[in-house]
């Protein structure tokens, strides 16, 4: 069955592939892209068979936040690992059960932040093998993706898995889409849209709808949306998480490279080795966690700051 599943979008991928973009063929884009969403949503559903859901695999939220680490084998990634957690941590011991490895807990600022390996995200959802599967269902509950690159070819690696991410209904430093997509029973299509729209026109629209057999909804657009924001709304199963790009190995390149690899946008230059900037680095991921200390303080007397309440920005207002 699974062989079948990835048959089906290896064609489908071709045809887009091989398909000129202009005017005339958009419809027809349209319909395979949310032919292809269909599809992949089959990869990332968990099969059914075998035990309950992600069997063994129960990731319990210890700390406030869970910081996913992905990566080719060869870029440092568990040197990095393991010299935040030893340096950071005074959690020894590992406070869940699950098949990856975990190497534990990050102590920062008061607060305890878990550090998750997501190894072979890159291989194992692709050959659909449950295990592939279930390190996808622990990315997403991530709150943010560390993704630990050579610094020497960074942005072909970035690119494969950037795409593995996304084909898994992971999107990276994005919001969602400011589009409100309602089924209706009767009525037709009725679109709206608040800015002009350059991508997407009525007849995509209705090229959508109609291959996840929608024939009445409304549709209001309140960004320039194109087909895969599209698609994703209506889908609802994605998941927008922060991602910091960890650039590692510094000591291998010149200063008039490492000035280059700042104006890479989200990136963080390290060295794992050496333990270089790794200040940065957590700094940015407190930034990017968008975390915020409160203070306990019992009636009457002095703010305990020993101990800080760690909350989400968002739930602490």
């Amino acid at each position: 069955k699974m062989s079948t599943t990835y048959d089906k979008i290896k064609e489908i991928e071709t045809e887009m592939a091989r398909t000129q973009k202009n005017k005339a063929t958009a419809y027809h884009l349209g319909t395979l892209k949310a032919k292809l969403a269909k599809l992949k949503r089959e990869l990332m559903t968990p099969a059914k068979s075998g035990g309950g859901p992600g069997e063994g695999f129960d990731v319990a939220g210890t700390g406030v936040a869970r910081v996913g680490f992905v990566g080719f084998p060869s870029v440092g990634k568990s040197t990095l690992m393991s010299k935040l957690t030893g340096t950071f941590s005074e959690v020894s011991e590992i406070e869940f059960t699950t098949l990856t490895t975990i190497p534990g807990v990050l102590q920062y600022r008061g607060a305890k932040i878990q550090i998750l390996d997501l190894p072979g995200i890159i291989e194992g959802a692709k050959d659909g093998k449950g295990r592939g599967r279930q390190v996808i269902a622990v990315a997403r509950t991530c709150s943010l993706i560390f993704l630990v690159l050579d610094v020497l070819k960074p942005l072909t690696h970035k690119a494969v898995i950037e795409r593995e991410l996304e084909a898994v209904g992971i999107r990276l430093n994005k919001e969602p889409p400011k589009i409100v997509f309602r089924k209706k029973d009767k009525g037709g299509i009725n679109m709206t849209s608040t800015v002009p729209l350059t991508n997407i026109d009525q007849d995509v629209v209705r090229s959508v709808l109609s291959e996840y057999r929608i024939a009445s909804a409304d549709v209001s657009f309140r960004c320039d949306a194109t087909v895969d924001d599209f698609i994703d709304v209506i889908e609802g199963n994605r998941v927008y998480i922060p991602a910091v790009y960890v650039l590692n190995k510094i000591d291998q390149i010149s200063i008039e490279e490492l000035d280059l690899v700042y104006k890479i946008p989200h990136a963080v230059p390290i060295s794992a080795h050496h333990g270089w900037n790794f200040d940065e680095l957590l700094e940015k991921m407190w930034e990017y966690l968008n975390l915020v200390r409160i203070y306990t303080k019992p009636k009457g007397q002095l703010p305990d700051y020993s101990a800080p309440v760690v909350l989400k920005r968002d739930r602490a207002s």
